[in-house]
């Protein structure tokens, strides 16, 4: 792969040309984007995935939830539905995607959907009899045919924006000068322990424009895994098999090996869709242990549920309340 994307390196500066001419007929009002009368928040970033979309995501939906009727509207990769569809008991992983299920079946008093349009999408989420007063937008930053009122690019610690180029040999889906667009930058997947010096070095790096505030945020997972009926601590898992569908697995295998536990680890793509071949050989497996994200696809399979554990996973930001604050003046 690594030689294809080398050898692809002529085509580089067509993508970066299309990509950038795309954004400047948006920027002038050529393309036109649609702007709302309510809080619609942008959830993206400028690469190919695994900067930590979903437990942002989830972050917002914790800070919200309580006071404003929220709704998550995501395009549902790899789903085998088309068109609007709003989650519900009818519903399941294959229908809505991994992500929107994993919201659902997480939080109860929120409403999910996925559209592939999403201007279409929120057109039909505000005509629900229960009208959602915020929208979050998952992994919509490059679809400029809506334009958010907040947006909230990621960016990961192991490969900054700035350190990238265009695909098809780089891993950006545009120029790093769509950064512009966001109102918060955020550094995920930093080490919790990330000096206040590094850390002005990095923004000096990003060169953050007057509007535009940057954060840092760090994976935190628990030490409690958990199963259809019943949890765990982590300490107590030994000899298990860490099965893993997620762009970037080595934050999770690291801390797993922090632990000093003993494990084999089964690396698959990205939003994976399991074979029958692969529940075959996880059949063999005595204790599994996997994403939350992989794991509302592989409970679908009555034959695992029983080995099946999941770890959680949530964010923690440098400076919560800032964060917090500049969230909430939006929506109020």
């Amino acid at each position: 792969m690594k030689i294809l994307r080398i050898l692809l390196f002529p085509i580089v500066p067509i993508y970066f040309f299309v990509t950038w001419l795309r954004n400047r007929l948006y920027d002038s009002g050529v393309k036109s984007s649609n702007s709302y009368g309510f809080p619609v928040i942008c959830v993206g970033n400028l690469s190919t995935g695994g900067t930590g979309k979903s437990p942002m995501v989830e972050y917002l939906i914790r800070l919200l939830q309580t006071d404003k009727k929220v709704a998550t509207l995501s395009r549902g990769y790899k789903r085998v539905t088309k068109g609007f569809l709003l989650a519900g008991e009818s519903v399941n992983v294959d229908m809505v995607g991994d992500e929107p299920y994993q919201f659902y079946k997480k939080f109860k008093n929120i409403q999910v959907a996925v559209d592939e349009d999403r201007q279409h999408g929120i057109k039909k989420l505000r005509n629900l009899k229960q009208q959602p007063e915020v929208i979050l937008l998952d992994d919509a930053y490059q679809h400029r045919k809506v334009k958010a009122g907040f947006n909230i690019l990621l960016t990961s610690f192991g490969k900054l924006y700035i350190n990238d180029i265009v695909l098809p040999t780089g891993n950006l889906r545009e120029p790093m000068s769509g950064a512009k667009r966001a109102d918060v930058i955020v550094i995920t997947k930093s080490p919790s322990d990330l000096d206040e010096e590094r850390k002005v070095s990095i923004v000096r790096q990003i060169s953050p424009k007057g509007h535009q505030s940057v954060f840092f945020s760090s994976i935190k997972y628990s030490d409690t895994i958990h199963a259809t009926n019943t949890k765990m601590h982590l300490e107590d898992l030994n000899l298990f098999s860490l099965v893993t569908g997620i762009a970037n697995a080595n934050p999770l295998v690291n801390y797993l090996n922090s632990k000093n536990l003993d494990f084999e680890h089964l690396e698959y793509g990205d939003h994976y869709n399991f074979t029958i071949k692969d529940i075959e050989l996880l059949e063999q497996k005595e204790i599994i242990l996997t994403t939350e994200k992989d794991y509302m696809r592989l409970f679908e399979v009555e034959s695992l549920r029983d080995k099946l554990f999941y770890i959680p996973i949530e964010i923690t930001l440098d400076k919560p309340k800032e964060f917090n604050r500049l969230i909430q003046n939006f929506i109020n």
